[in-house]
């Protein structure tokens, strides 16, 4: 099964390098949505003046799918990097990429948290965003059919339990909290744990 692979530790988290235009704007759609956010308020965080701040985006709805691509080309480099270092076994690749999931659904919960902006795209940018996202489900899918052809998982509709463990996971971003008492390392554990239940397996993946 094809991979996509990346350098570096995926349970690594180092901040992102991200320009003080996109800083300031991901702080503002996170405390008060793309909608309620005003290109005012972004170059009056930034410290610069609306025509500057055009300069360099055509629009706000520019900035956001910024945002979303930088997001979503992380967690999939991630994902696909976990499934890889899984190795042949479809329960640890299967663990590997949900436990990456959520890892990034937290470390990461401010860019995670985009995604409920979506509906403010423009088509052509939802479907380029939608594409992406779209790899990271086939990437579990693809495990879990292996799991199951390899008698490993107890799986009757491959997809749809694909799509319902993704959205299991992207559902964190949407309760989770920084200053929480869940720690990133504890909740993936736990949903790991769900995520292996689910696919029906006794088996349970070598432990880091």
């Amino acid at each position: 099964m094809a991979t996509e692979t990346t350098g570096h530790d995926w349970r690594s988290y180092e901040p992102l390098a991200l320009s003080p235009i996109l800083t300031h704007a991901l702080d503002a759609f996170y405390e008060q949505g793309f909608h309620g956010t005003a290109v005012r308020d972004i170059a009056r965080r930034v410290g610069v003046t609306v025509p500057a701040l055009y300069y360099y985006y055509e629009n706000k709805e520019a900035i956001l799918v910024t945002l979303l691509e930088t997001a979503t080309n992380d967690v999939a480099s991630r994902a696909f990097a976990a499934a890889e270092e899984g190795g042949e076994r479809p329960e640890q690749r299967l663990a590997n990429v949900i436990e990456a999931v959520v890892l990034h659904m937290t470390h990461r919960v401010r860019m995670a948290a985009l995604d409920s902006e979506l509906r403010y795209l423009l088509p052509a940018n939802r479907k380029h965003y939608a594409a992406t996202r779209k790899k990271i489900e086939r990437l579990l899918t693809g495990i879990i059919a292996d799991g199951v052809r390899d008698k490993v998982f107890q799986v009757a509709d491959v997809a749809e339990t694909g799509r319902a463990l993704l959205g299991m996971c992207q559902s964190v971003a949407t309760w989770y909290r920084e200053d929480g008492p869940l720690r990133p390392e504890k909740l993936a554990a736990k949903y790991v744990e769900i995520a292996l239940s689910t696919v029906g397996t006794t088996k349970r993946p070598r432990k880091n």
